[in-house]
């Protein structure tokens, strides 16, 4: 098995929580990566991990335009030739491609890789390589991806998804999400910037909280605090709710108000209830992020899939988009707006 064979992502709940009632929550494993030829233009290649892509631009900074398809964010991006919709999920890990529009790209891998979801299903990838991947001024070149069927999210949203564009693709990048004007913000870090470059947006301090962010084995994740404990969450721009383990201690759950019982549904047929409500007094930092709404479920399933390396939850869209949201993905700060 390779190095990442057994990493999985939260990602994209696929029907809204006070709208239909039934979620799916899929999972994913990856594979190695290869290392594309330098550039022209400006690239980001310093402090890189055996197997990130290189990536470059023909400008540091731009702004991306986006869609909002329900509470996911579609980007228009290339794969080589076929161009379309493509979700920003950085509860994924790399790229994933939907194998009904790569079916045709040659298997990077002998065997495929299994791993378990939410639900207890299995989801299986398929490896492949792309000689292109662009959107806006940005472009990665001989990249690695893994395929899955995303069949079950087209027949949800009713639009075509070419794939999705996952973690390690952004991990040389400043990040800031403007869902107010459905535009992302981004700039390629590079060595000509200070070590602890930010945006001009970010000039004003007083505007903005900042926090601390982690990235291991391509999962986004932050630390936060209710009631003492300090909890672990994925930030995943590719789903639609907040998850929380239904394992954690009661004192926990003294701080959740159940609202209604529903049903999280994989592609195929298994289901798992779960417990739709709003969590309060949840820190980052010093600084109260207020009530949120947030389904209960047990994520072992999970748990194992990261060989006993539990996360206490994930915060989806309905975190996110409370404010402005930034990432720098090589300091490894997060800024929220007030």
């Amino acid at each position: 098995m390779f190095f990442y064979s057994r990493l999985i992502y939260f990602g994209l709940i696929l029907a809204t929580v006070f709208g239909k009632g039934v979620i799916d929550i899929r999972s994913k494993s990856v594979g190695k990566k290869d290392l594309a030829d330098r550039s022209d233009s400006t690239v980001a290649s310093f402090d890189l991990l055996i197997g990130d892509p290189i990536v470059s631009s023909d400008s540091a900074n731009c702004i991306i335009p986006f869609n909002r398809v329900g509470n996911l964010i579609v980007i228009q991006a290339r794969v080589d030739t076929t161009e379309g919709n493509f979700i920003l999920d950085t509860g994924a890990p790399k790229l994933i491609l939907n194998m009904t529009y790569f079916r045709d790209y040659p298997s990077t891998s002998s065997a495929a890789d299994e791993s378990g979801g939410i639900t207890g299903e299995v989801s299986v990838s398929n490896p492949t390589a792309v000689a292109r991947l662009s959107f806006g001024p940005i472009k990665y070149a001989r990249l690695d991806a893994d395929r899955i069927n995303l069949g079950h999210i087209e027949n949800s949203r009713g639009i075509k998804i070419l794939g999705l564009l996952g973690m390690q693709l952004f991990k040389r990048f400043e990040m800031i999400i403007d869902y107010e004007n459905n535009v992302i913000h981004l700039h390629l870090v590079t060595r000509k910037d200070p070590r602890n470059y930010k945006s001009d947006m970010l000039k004003d301090t007083s505007r903005y909280n900042e926090y601390a962010i982690d990235i291991k084995e391509d999962k986004l994740m932050v630390t936060g605090e209710m009631v003492g404990k300090k909890l672990t969450f994925i930030i995943d721009t590719g789903a639609e709710a907040n998850v929380l383990d239904s394992r954690l201690p009661n004192k926990i759950f003294e701080n959740v108000t159940i609202n209604r019982r529903i049903t999280l549904t994989g592609s195929g047929s298994s289901t798992v209830e779960a417990l739709s409500g709003d969590m309060k007094n949840m820190k980052l930092g010093n600084k109260d992020i207020g009530t949120l709404p947030v389904l209960v479920t047990n994520l072992e399933n999970m748990c194992r899939a990261y060989n006993d390396n539990c996360l206490d939850g994930m915060l989806g869209f309905d975190f996110l988009s409370l404010h402005k949201i930034g990432f720098n993905f090589v300091s490894k700060r997060m800024y929220i707006w007030k």
